[in-house]
């Protein structure tokens, strides 16, 4: 498999720091046969040659170190920060757990294993993460937008629907930016019912070996609406209540966030391991609510929850779905939704029931229902702002994307 070049050779140039005698000679074997690939063999721990490895001109760099001691990921951390975003860096850990994961993402490495590695598992992540370079053009990080009810049928799947269709077009007709929706409510999940398809993710298949997933078996998992849509989506088990590995799902999400230019989250209102990981590494984070007081409280919880959790994460803001209010009636009014989320409120949704249930009936987006309709302005409004007249500007080429899932931005 070949991986992408340097800029100042026709070589590959391949730099691995490991003390594992084991490691060092698979990796030579691995890589050292291939005329093509500058090979750089650095012995010893990252925490005693981290600061002073040379990665100048390097495609990709393999960093072999114990997650579990303090001084290795401190190390790895100050050499990812010297690095920047290339070359892209691979951790290779012994030791793995939900910590180190979310660590690991936290610091922007490119991709992690877990040994033992397969020699065909390095060389697919190597060509993974180095095809940015490859490319000829900087790897950029995916937009990610998240939607997490506040309380059940707040319509989050409605808002996650439309906001992908919007994403899709908003480079215009002739140049459509990748895009992937993805459902992450695993028992429940209704996007691939309300886009008339058939949901192919298969997370127990996947769960005894996640280091295993690549571009080709992420193609075996997506779904293509007639639009161009991507999407992701498992087929419901209502009579089951499991959480998957948490690696499993970092890892699919990271690989999707690393091929689609904008990924679209449709969430659970359940809690999982994972939750974290996806919140901390959105750009947009749309907290859905109901037009009615217990909603609203929900929604206000939740935000505060979310800032408690993440701190200096994304800043969620509400969006009050199915809002009607009649001049003199009793309900809610807009400065009561305003009064009661602060400056967290984002917008109120038009009410128009008729339309939402025609378009998921037929499995199409709203504009194709009732051009110009209300539900998709306030959408577009939200979620595209100034965007859509400069998205010709730098959509006109898929971005390759390496950057993780969880990185605080």
């Amino acid at each position: 498999m070949r991986i992408g070049r340097s800029a100042s050779s026709n070589r590959t140039r391949v730099v691995v720091l490991t003390a594992d005698e084991e490691f060092n000679r698979s990796a030579r074997a691995t890589f050292g046969a291939s005329s093509a690939i500058d090979l750089s063999m650095v012995s010893g721990r990252i925490a005693e040659q981290g600061d002073a490895l040379d990665v100048e001109g390097a495609t990709v760099v393999v960093v072999d170190l114990d997650a579990g001691r303090d001084d290795e990921m401190q190390a790895l951390s100050r050499l990812m920060v010297r690095v920047g975003v290339w070359p892209p860096m691979i951790a290779v850990t012994q030791t793995f757990d939900e910590n180190v994961a979310r660590t690991l993402m936290q610091m922007r490495v490119a991709d992690f294993l877990v040994k033992p590695v397969a020699p065909i598992d390095l060389v697919r992540a190597c060509a993974r993460v180095a095809k940015g370079k490859a490319g000829g053009a900087e790897p950029t990080e995916a937009q990610i937008y998240t939607f997490l009810p506040a309380v059940g049928g707040a319509g989050v799947t409605t808002l996650a629907v439309q906001t992908a269709m919007l994403l899709l077009n908003s480079g215009g007709p002739r140049v459509k930016p990748s895009t992937c929706l993805v459902d992450l409510d695993f028992q429940h999940g209704a996007v691939a019912d309300y886009l008339d398809l058939e949901p192919r993710l298969n997370l127990a298949e996947i769960e005894p070996r996640p280091d295993r997933l690549d571009r080709q078996l992420l193609e075996v998992m997506l779904s293509y609406h007639a639009s161009g849509l991507a999407v992701i989506a498992a087929p419901n088990r209502p009579a089951e209540m499991r959480s998957f590995d948490p690696d499993v799902v970092t890892r699919l999400l990271d690989l999707v966030s690393t091929n689609f230019e904008y990924v679209v989250f449709d969430m659970p209102r359940t809690w999982f391991s994972w939750t974290d990981s996806v919140l901390l590494g959105s750009n947009k984070l749309f907290i859905v609510s109901e037009t009615t007081v217990p909603g609203l409280r929900h929604a206000k919880q939740l935000v505060a929850a979310i800032k408690e959790r993440l701190g200096e994460g994304p800043k969620p803001q509400v969006i009050v779905n199915r809002f009607h209010h009649r001049l003199f009636s009793a309900g809610l009014r807009r400065s009561d939704l305003e009064q009661t989320l602060g400056d967290a409120f984002a917008c109120a949704i038009p009410n128009d029931y008729n339309l939402v249930r025609e378009a998921i009936d037929r499995g199409v987006p709203l504009d194709e229902v009732k051009p110009g309709n209300k539900i998709t302005a306030q959408i577009r409004k939200l979620v595209l702002g100034n965007t859509a007249d400069k998205a010709g500007e730098s959509k006109s080429a898929p971005l390759l994307q390496k950057l993780k899932l969880s990185v605080v931005k």
